[in-house]
């Protein structure tokens, strides 16, 4: 038997192209999760970089952001479905 040949198809990339926190003029930090829950999917992962859009030094401070908030319990760490 011949096998197939399966062609992946690449996806789009649709992120924004300006990151949200220099066209804000705002720093991500812990209190605000408004904010954070924006770079966040429903499962309370965060969102990579190419994929929100963010530029590396505000996706780290986020990173940061959303780790202490966890630990302050302003956010879940999971998410039960």
């Amino acid at each position: 038997m011949a096998k197939k040949k399966i062609k992946r198809r690449l996806q789009k990339n649709n992120a924004p192209k300006t990151c949200y926190f220099d066209v804000e003029k705002k720093e991500p930090t812990f209190a605000d999760t408004a904010v954070i829950q924006r770079f966040l999917t429903e499962r309370a992962k965060i969102i990579p970089r190419s994929r929100s859009g963010l530029c590396e030094k505000h996706q780290k401070r986020l990173t940061l952001a959303v780790k202490q908030a966890r630990f302050l319990a302003l956010l879940p760490f999971v998410v039960k479905v």
